[in-house]
């Protein structure tokens, strides 16, 4: 189980760290023409504050388990990043992009999943 919590965290920390990574480095307008129509939706700094919130959370799914400093942020930053997805998919689901709400669900049950095990038994 420890290392299926692992695998699970680690795809989170990619896939959050390489969308976070572009909501903070592109602009509104690139990000909209790339596909990510939610964007009209928000303000410049509220896309720029979800990909700081998605980066950190990236960090703090791997970080403090590697480094044994705090390894209880693990689970938290899961939390956290399943309350983003949460947001998402109901941002996704007012704006009828129903196979974006499929995504969301899916990162939103990995990250249960690790803030599940990592509170629970298979805590570090």
């Amino acid at each position: 189980m420890n290392l299926a919590l692992w695998i699970a965290a680690a795809l989170l920390a990619l896939a959050f760290l390489a969308t976070g990574l572009l909501k903070i480095t592109q602009s509104k307008e690139k990000l909209a023409a790339a596909g990510m129509g939610w964007t009209e939706s928000f303000s410049p700094s509220t896309i720029t504050a979800i990909g700081v919130a998605e980066v950190l959370g990236a960090i703090g799914l791997i970080l403090p388990a590697v480094l044994d400093v705090a390894p209880v942020l693990v689970p938290v930053a899961a939390v956290g990043l399943a309350l983003v997805m949460v947001g998402a998919a109901v941002t996704h689901l007012r704006r009828k992009e129903t196979q974006m709400v499929v995504v969301n669900v899916v990162l939103l049950a990995l990250a249960v999943f690790v803030a599940w095990g990592r509170f629970g038994a298979y805590a570090f």
